[in-house]
């Protein structure tokens, strides 16, 4: 399970509970975020990420394996499946951030803090402010409803924000890896992440959050007809970005029934 840009591991705890009869579950830190240390180089880039992941799952040795992924980790794992599909027995994406070049009111910060030097200001700037209000402001952004948010995620997500403020290379994850994935959108060779897309022959699962204000809602439908074997698209309506955290039984359920169909 690979967690999207300024997560953690801790983004699947509630769904790694649902499935615990299932699957046994992993959900490493991405380089340079969680308590990963940053990766050697500096190198966030996607295929960087993407890589880890590779490593992670062939040192594991129980492969091909059951991956998901959420936003930025939705394209990482988009990436495993394309490069390397010999690791990946399935596929599930929460939100993956796919290309889409008409920023809404809600994400159109993002370009600003993926520009050189202006990117670092702003970051500074948010730094100012109190830990639980950034804490509050991204539940705000992140969930349809952060009322949703049980008292003990909302504490626990403080407390790592407060933790991980501490760190010198905070910023730089953060910032570093929104380049590479803004940067990303614009490529056109040798592949886009849609022609990377339409490569994946992994039986696929889609999970798309109607109120999402960072990943636009309405690519689901472009997401269905790229990905070759799309075998369910869920499209939650009262859900934000983080469906796995904001409705995890509904996506415990929408993933056991796409792990019965597979061998």
């Amino acid at each position: 399970m690979i967690h999207g840009l300024g997560g953690s591991a801790t983004n699947w705890t509630d769904l790694m509970g649902l499935l615990q009869d299932r699957v046994e579950s992993a959900a490493p830190d991405l380089a340079g975020f969680g308590w990963s240390p940053p990766p050697p180089g500096g190198d966030y880039s996607l295929t960087a990420h993407a890589r880890a992941v590779v490593d992670f799952i062939e040192a594991d040795r129980r492969g091909p394996v059951h991956l998901l992924g959420n936003s930025l980790g939705g394209t990482v794992s988009m990436l495993v499946a394309s490069r390397r599909p010999d690791l990946v027995r399935t596929l599930t994406l929460v939100s993956p951030a796919l290309p889409v070049l008409r920023p809404r009111a809600s994400n159109a910060h993002l370009p600003a803090l993926a520009a050189p030097w202006v990117g670092q200001r702003l970051a500074r700037r948010l730094g100012r402010f109190p830990v639980e209000a950034r804490v509050r402001a991204t539940l705000a952004l992140c969930f349809a409803d952060p009322t949703r948010v049980p008292p003990q995620r909302v504490a626990e997500a403080i407390e790592e924000a407060d933790r991980r403020a501490r760190l010198d290379h905070e910023s730089d994850a953060m910032l570093a890896s929104l380049r590479s994935l803004l940067s990303s959108y614009l490529r056109r060779r040798p592949l886009s992440l849609w022609q990377e897309a339409a490569l994946v022959r992994t039986p696929t699962l889609l999970i798309y959050g109607m109120r999402d204000r960072l990943v636009d809602p309405r690519t689901a439908s472009r997401a269905a007809r790229t990905f070759p074997d799309v075998r369910q698209l869920l499209l939650l309506p009262d859900s934000g970005h983080v469906a796995q955290m904001e409705h995890p039984d509904d996506v415990a359920a929408a993933v056991r029934r796409h792990l019965s169909r597979q061998r």
